[in-house]
């Protein structure tokens, strides 16, 4: 299921956006101001953003700035050429103007996910509950983002891009190599023990396994 984050002051229009979008399948998040929607977006990674610019503490602009990786549409009473070029330029997938008709909302978020579906594959990757995301070098489990290092990002991705395979340690040392050449075969067994404590605190289980003498794999999830 698709989750749409919507940030905006307006109790009523959220309401109104939230009956609809849960009508037509989507999960539904909400927030009503700036400061509330970057606290929240940086525990959870919805698949779309509905923003508003009028918002108390940090503005509209402020939040789409602060967004990686995430298609945003921009839902404004502000009209000018000016405000939609320039937030256009600045990030935002989309532009709609207030007041909007609900079908060509419903249409223009229905585009931006048929863009995101023919991203190339490689970009996302899953294995059970843990999702990356490479373009936006972002994790999450269960739909909350984990913050990695840089040579926990690197195992992680390798692991997931061969969820069936034991990966042997000097293997694992070799492919990571490029992203992370301080990483040493005596540091390795720490950044592994590091990554598998983030995810199991995160999850809640065990995702990565030891296989005694050879290396790290995928754990099968039920």
């Amino acid at each position: 299921m698709k989750k749409i984050f919507v940030v905006d002051d307006d109790v009523y229009i959220g309401d109104m956006l939230e009956e609809a979008l849960r009508k037509e399948g989507y999960d539904i998040s909400r927030a009503y101001s700036g400061s509330e929607a970057l606290l929240r977006l940086s525990v959870e990674r919805p698949d779309l953003v509905l923003l508003d610019l009028m918002l108390p503490g940090l503005n509209g602009e402020e939040v789409l700035a602060a967004v990686r990786g995430i298609p945003v549409i921009v839902v404004s009473a502000r009209a000018e050429v000016e405000d939609k070029v320039q937030l256009l330029s600045g990030g935002a997938a989309d532009y709609v103007t207030k007041p909007f008709d609900m079908p060509e909302l419903l249409a223009r978020i229905a585009v931006q996910f048929r863009k995101t579906s023919v991203i190339n594959e490689d970009s996302r990757l899953e294995c059970g509950d843990i999702v990356m995301d490479t373009e936006a070098y972002s994790v999450t489990v269960k739909d909350r983002a984990v913050k990695l290092t840089r040579t926990e990002y690197a195992i992680l991705r390798l692991l997931m891009k061969n969820p069936e395979q034991v990966i042997p340690k000097s293997v694992m040392l070799e492919r990571i190599s490029e992203d992370t050449p301080d990483c040493m075969e005596s540091s390795l067994k720490v950044h592994i023990s590091n990554l598998r404590r983030k995810l199991r605190e995160t999850g809640g289980k065990d995702y990565i396994e030891s296989v005694w003498g050879i290396g790290f794999k995928m754990k099968d999830q039920d």
